[in-house]
């Protein structure tokens, strides 16, 4: 007799069935993406008012904006933002019966994750390069 009591599973095995799905990557890529967004906006709003602050604060921004590390960060930010702005879209086309069905939603995940590719990539080009 089979039993239909919850079986605990490890974290390979959640992640080898989870990888599987676009739409569980995608999920997975959008909390990601949120908390990168959150953790990294404090950084850049105090880069903005040093800028503002004066002249001599915007050519210390400047100077630090000279080194890659930064330029990485802001990609990341910017990378953050990307996905979680389409994967939002996608959310929210959803919310209104818009590929809420299985199909339709692996197709939009998939959709979602090749605009976000595009857009990362081509942001990695203007910030970091």
């Amino acid at each position: 007799m089979k039993s239909n009591r919850p079986v605990n599973l490890s974290m390979g095995q959640v992640l080898e069935v989870n990888l599987k799905s676009p739409v569980a990557i995608a999920s997975i890529l959008h909390r990601l993406s949120g908390v990168i967004v959150f953790l990294l906006v404090p950084v850049l709003l105090w880069l903005l008012d040093k800028s503002l602050s004066s002249a001599e604060g915007f050519a210390q921004v400047q100077e630090i904006f000279g080194s890659f590390i930064v330029r990485f960060i802001v990609w990341v930010f910017v990378a953050g933002l990307i996905f979680h702005f389409i994967a939002g879209v996608k959310h929210l086309l959803a919310d209104n019966g818009i590929a809420e069905e299985l199909q339709s939603g692996r197709i939009a995940a998939t959709i979602s994750l090749i605009l976000s590719a595009i857009g990362i990539i081509a942001a990695f080009v203007w910030i970091v390069l």
